[in-house]
């Protein structure tokens, strides 16, 4: 064979390798879908005070495993304790004006009956000079005096049942616990509650991270001081949306990740995002904008899953870890080819 028959042979065997291995890339894209880029994520719980004051001590250390409801760190407790106190005070101070109140109400009370029995005793006093005046046994002055302090009576009465109710709409209708006593005992559950604030506890099981405090700094309100992260593991994996026909709920699926290479995880794909952000479009009274692109061939978009693996190992993965997703097809050969191209990917990741 001569040398240019060779060369020939060469390029055909070249073009027919490559022919193949664009085949294969094209069929494996279309019927068994990988893609690198995928990730461990855990929920990071960012860790605010709910009062302000200065850092009293700290409970935990950075990257520590903490429980829901542990102390993390607390705030100077003085001035709440001081309010908790003053809150009390408040409540006594109307528990007494309340007693004062009823005091007074009886006072009144016993008044009212007073000025009833007077004015009832006026009343028939007039009465009875009314009808002396008429036969002419009294005069008319006497008649008139005792109409008149028959009118003084019943408006002492009015001003005596006035005073009283005043009283009682002070006093409140519902028995103890009157609009004083509420706010009083408002104001004092609202300082407690500010009180246990100064103990700032864990909201989930997780790690702290990011710890930057120190005994003596201010807190703020609001403001973020540290970060739990769950220890519930998330895989999320963006894949280009031709490359998720026939994908539903437990489809099955292969993971490798970075910081494990050659070893394989099965997984299950749990949902599909509803949408991504170039989707999103806000109402804020503007034209829209259409994209503007010269290329004939435009990027796929992509959409993202999330995967749930059940393995122990996995809940030791950092928030970011970096992972291969192979989804597996129905079909028990495309699932083997799936599984050694997946294989193969992992093993790479012992070189790159």
């Amino acid at each position: 064979m001569t040398p240019d028959q060779q060369f020939a042979r060469l390029v055909k065997i070249s073009i027919f390798l490559f022919i193949s291995v664009f085949g294969y890339f094209m069929f494996a894209d279309a019927m068994m879908p990988m893609t690198p880029q995928a990730m461990a994520t855990r929920m990071v719980t960012k860790v605010t005070p709910q009062v302000s004051g200065k850092i009293a001590s700290i409970a935990v250390a950075n990257n520590q495993v903490v429980a829901k409801g542990d102390v993390l760190f607390s705030i100077d407790s003085a001035p709440f304790e001081l309010a908790v106190e003053q809150a009390n005070l408040a409540l006594e101070q109307a528990k007494q004006d309340n007693a004062e109140l009823d005091a007074e109400i009886l006072a009144a009370q016993a008044d009212v009956n007073a000025k009833q029995s007077s004015a009832q005793q006026k009343r028939s006093e007039a009465k009875r000079l009314d009808a002396l005046y008429a036969s002419r046994g009294v005069s008319q002055q006497l008649a008139d005096q005792a109409q008149s302090d028959a009118s003084t009576a019943e408006a002492n009465l009015m001003a005596a049942n006035a005073r009283l109710s005043q009283l009682v709409v002070s006093r409140g209708r519902d028995g103890a616990e009157n609009l004083k006593m509420r706010q009083a005992r408002n104001r004092l559950a609202q300082a407690e509650l500010n009180l246990s604030y100064t103990q700032v506890r864990a909201e989930q099981n997780g790690v702290v991270t990011n710890l930057q405090l120190e005994v003596g700094s201010f807190a703020t309100v609001g403001q973020p001081l540290l970060a739990v992260v769950s220890e519930k593991v998330d895989i999320i994996a963006d894949f280009r949306e031709k490359s998720l026909r026939g994908i539903e709920s437990q489809s099955t699926a292969y993971i490798t990740f970075d910081g494990q290479p050659g070893r394989l995880y099965q997984a299950k794909v749990s949902n599909v995002d509803a949408g991504v952000s170039a989707g999103q479009f806000d109402a804020n009274g503007r034209l829209a904008t259409p994209e503007a692109s010269a290329r004939w061939v435009r990027d796929a978009q992509r959409l993202r899953l999330h995967l749930a693996l059940d393995h122990q190992v996995v809940n030791t993965l950092p928030a970011g870890a970096r992972a291969t997703v192979q989804l597996v097809p129905n079909n028990a050969v495309l699932g083997f080819l799936a599984k050694v191209q997946i294989k193969l990917i992992s093993v790479l990741h012992y070189i790159y």
